[in-house]
């Protein structure tokens, strides 16, 4: 069971949808959310002239589909670094979905070139492996290499990045249903798992449980050909999507 943390949100515009700073209690690390619109009005934020790593969020125009584009960047000789690449990217065409971006550095600056291709490398493995929104990275990052010492270093920090970006409302590196027993004994300190429930009738076939963040049907499931009339709207609409591939199956 995860223990308890203190997370940090500081809203540096005064506004929910402005950009946010966050940090945790014993944690060296600092995650900013900066709106596509505001990159400009960080250059003098001197934690983002650092090297670090980036996240770019938004969605396709024509699917709705939730797009995502890992990167790094080192600290450079003209003082431009991690915000200084995203800035770069305004002028990509390829990225030009993109509408909040999401930095990583650490407040010490001690993040070298090893360690943020490690980063990069899991942050792009985990998203893919989520499978939650489409990685549009043209090719895998390279993981560099570092000792089974600074690899364990590496991942604590990730850990403790993740819990800021998933409470931001990015949960794009937790795997929608990662529960593998759907028992629990008594007086057992994990979360609670739900049972899978199934369903076999008139031509439908699935199975799924109950979430924190809804029910989720597990791949694998067959829809009846024909709709009823009570089917709701977004039901409907969801069809649609599933019929012209924009939906992509998760397990």
């Amino acid at each position: 069971m995860a223990s308890p943390r203190t997370a940090k949100l500081f809203l540096m515009d005064g506004s929910p949808s402005g950009r946010i700073k966050c940090s945790l209690d014993n944690w060296v690390g600092k995650v900013f959310l900066i709106p596509r619109t505001e990159i400009a009005r960080s250059r003098d934020r001197e934690e983002l002239a650092q090297t670090g790593v980036y996240l770019l969020f938004g969605a396709d125009a024509e699917s709705g589909e939730e797009l995502l584009y890992v990167g790094q960047a080192r600290e450079r000789k003209n003082g431009k670094g991690v915000l200084g690449r995203v800035t770069e990217h305004l002028n990509d065409e390829n990225l030009d979905y993109f509408t909040h971006a999401i930095m990583i550095t650490d407040s010490d600056n001690a993040l070298g070139p090893t360690e943020i291709s490690y980063l990069e490398n899991a942050f792009y493995q985990q998203a893919m492996r989520a499978g939650r929104v489409r990685v549009v990275n043209s090719q895998d990052p390279s993981p560099g290499n570092v000792t089974e010492e600074k690899e364990a270093e590496l991942n604590e920090f990730i850990s403790s990045a993740k819990i800021l970006i998933g409470s931001l409302g990015y949960r794009v590196f937790d795997v929608v249903d990662d529960a593998k027993v759907a028992t629990q004994k008594e007086n057992d300190a994990r979360p609670r798992v739900e049972p899978l429930l199934y369903l076999n009738s008139r031509g439908a076939s699935g199975q799924g449980r109950q979430t924190t963040e809804g029910f989720v049907v597990l791949a694998g499931a067959k829809l009846r050909e024909d709709m009823a009339r009570s089917v709701p709207d977004l039901a409907r609409k969801n069809r649609k999507n599933l019929q012209i591939g924009s939906v992509a199956a998760m397990s």
